[in-house]
């Protein structure tokens, strides 16, 4: 330990000289949803309160560079960001104990960065999943969001309903396959589960990779393209009735957004979909009477106590017709432009995008995860 120090001591270190607290958010990365965490990480940088935070923004690059960057905010969302060469450094988060960003310049000088606190906006693998959570949690410095245990148990649909499903919460009728299935297992499928179906990647976000099939004779090309995005895929029954959210912030006493209703006119919420919105209508409050709005409550936090989230998540969810509530997946880092729905779901119910942001912030920076600097 004194050696480390001793050699974290001896670079140039900037070492934050204000009250203010220093906040790392971190957006980018080599998933597929790497567009969505641009514009999600320019919407967040905007809404921090500058006169209590200083902010280091760390962006990642499709190959899985870290980059600190010093430019403007607005070359972010268009990824303008990773080609401004005098305005990037080479960034890492040491894993030593404390909160250390080292940064390396183009002559080799090295600096280090104290950080109070990592703001993590990326959606999907390598991001979402636990694994940056991780990389925080070894380096003993706070995070906003769900540890790393939770957030990969979230990611993964078929671990996550069944847990849900022991919990007592309804799931879709589903088959899991982590490898490419047999001619049986595809005979199974057809056996088992009743058209139409939805075929996902176990392990990814914002529909990539998910196609519904009202017919089985393109099941086996839809498993093979699911593949592409991830180690195993599921095939889920479709549920009948209406597509709901639920927007949830908290460790221990929870604060609840409004209830989204999502009317998809060709019934199926793709990827496109979500971002452009063309043949799709929000509804918040959803169209539900007060006893189905405190059911979809009711289960949303108990699927939320249940898969270990802290800070905050997005339900998604399904009613039926005859009044049950389906568990669809967790979201812990959901998408979080202004117009997405985590934070419109917590404005319909009184909380401003910045008010968010600051809620999201304080939780990271109180939430109990062990000793921090030990």
């Amino acid at each position: 330990m004194a050696t480390q120090n001793n050699w974290l001591n001896s670079l140039s270190s900037g070492e934050n000289k204000t009250d203010k607290k220093r906040v790392a958010v971190v957006f980018g990365g080599f998933s597929p949803e790497y567009e969505v965490s641009l514009k999600s990480a320019f919407s967040v940088i905007n809404a921090i309160n500058t006169e209590k935070y200083d902010i280091v923004m760390i962006g990642i690059t499709r190959e899985g560079q870290w980059l600190r960057y010093y430019g403007s905010v607005e070359h972010i969302p268009t990824d303008d960001w990773q080609t401004r060469d005098d305005e990037l450094k080479n960034a890492y988060l040491l894993p030593e104990r404390g909160g250390w960003i080292l940064e390396s310049s183009k002559t080799g000088a090295q600096t280090t960065t104290k950080i109070d606190l990592v703001f993590p906006i990326m959606h999907g693998r390598y991001g979402e999943d636990g694994t940056v959570q991780g990389l925080c949690e070894l380096a003993g410095v706070p995070f906003v969001g769900s540890g790393s245990a939770a957030s990969a148990l979230c990611m993964d649909k078929n671990r996550a309903h069944k847990i849900v499903s022991l919990a007592g919460a309804a799931v879709p009728k589903a088959i899991c396959f982590e490898k490419p299935p047999t001619a049986k297992d595809l005979e199974q499928v057809k056996q088992e589960l009743n058209l139409p179906v939805f075929v996902k990647p176990v392990k990814a976000g914002s529909s990539i990779g998910v196609v519904k099939l009202s017919s089985f004779s393109d099941l086996e090309k839809a498993i093979d393209d699911a593949f592409v995005y991830d180690d195993a895929v599921i095939i889920e029954e479709n549920v009948e009735g209406m597509e709901i959210g639920c927007s949830i912030a908290g460790n221990d006493e929870l604060v609840l957004g409004k209830i989204i209703e999502i009317e998809v006119d060709n019934g199926f919420f793709t990827y496109d979909e979500k971002y452009s919105l063309k043949n799709s209508r929000f509804y918040i409050p959803a169209r539900i009477d007060e006893q189905a709005e405190k059911r979809v409550l009711d289960v949303a936090k108990k699927v939320y106590r249940e898969l270990g989230c802290r800070g905050y998540a997005r339900m998604d969810m399904f009613i039926r017709e005859n009044g049950e509530v389906v568990f669809n997946e967790a979201n812990t880092i959901p998408g979080f432009t202004a117009h997405s729905q985590f934070p419109r779901m917590m404005a319909a119910a009184g909380y401003s995008y910045p008010q968010v942001v600051e809620m999201l912030m304080e939780l990271g920076l109180n939430t109990p995860r062990g000793k921090w600097y030990g």
